[in-house]
């Protein structure tokens, strides 16, 4: 079935349409025009050690302009197709990992290709994937995607659960994809 949307915001990067709901009212949500999907990575970095889960500490404007929390605690995450048109999924998990981790993968797992982020706010969907990282060695230097990335922090997976309460203890949001893949990475380990 085919449904008809209406732009009445357009930027490069994010649209705000408007819809009709089941019952015929008018349902406004945001849309992303530059990319075909996005991809949210759980890194798992294997050493002699433990396993360790790599987070990224991020400063999101729309969270700290609510007055939200400063800080979020989110995986590396990225947009398919809004730099290289015909890039696959596999693609861009490597190029997202890489660009903001520095780390280099050795295996990936998908685990879900339809993901709704927000369904009642957006269209954004999301790849959840899990990625392994078998060497400790940053191959290039992380980006910070234009101040947003502030911290790379390596956790081993004991220690996951209360680390997480205590960022959220400090005002931290947490990322919604950080528990929803962690049950998959966890099922591993089951």
């Amino acid at each position: 079935m085919k449904y008809n949307s209406e732009i009445l915001f357009d930027t490069k990067f994010l649209q705000l349409k408007q819809t009709k709901s089941p019952v015929n009212h008018n349902w406004f949500y945001a849309h992303r025009p530059n990319a075909k999907n996005g991809v949210t990575i759980a890194p798992i970095l294997h050493t002699k050690n433990g396993d360790s889960l790599i987070f990224l500490e991020t400063k999101r404007p729309p969270m700290y302009a609510e007055s939200k929390a400063e800080f979020c605690i989110e995986f590396p995450a990225g947009l398919l197709g809004d730099e290289i048109e015909n890039e696959t999924v596999e693609e861009c998990i490597k190029k997202e990992l890489l660009e903001e981790t520095g780390y280099e993968l050795s295996n990936i797992e998908i685990i879900s290709n339809l993901i709704s982020t927000s369904g009642g706010l957006t269209s954004e969907t999301t790849v959840y994937a899990i990625a392994d990282i078998e060497n400790d060695i940053i191959s290039r230097t992380p980006v910070t995607d234009g101040g947003i990335i502030i911290n790379i922090h390596k956790i081993f997976l004991l220690n996951v659960d209360n680390w997480l309460k205590e960022q959220e203890s400090l005002g931290k949001a947490i990322s919604a994809s950080v528990y929803g893949l962690l049950y998959f990475v966890l099922k591993r380990y089951i």
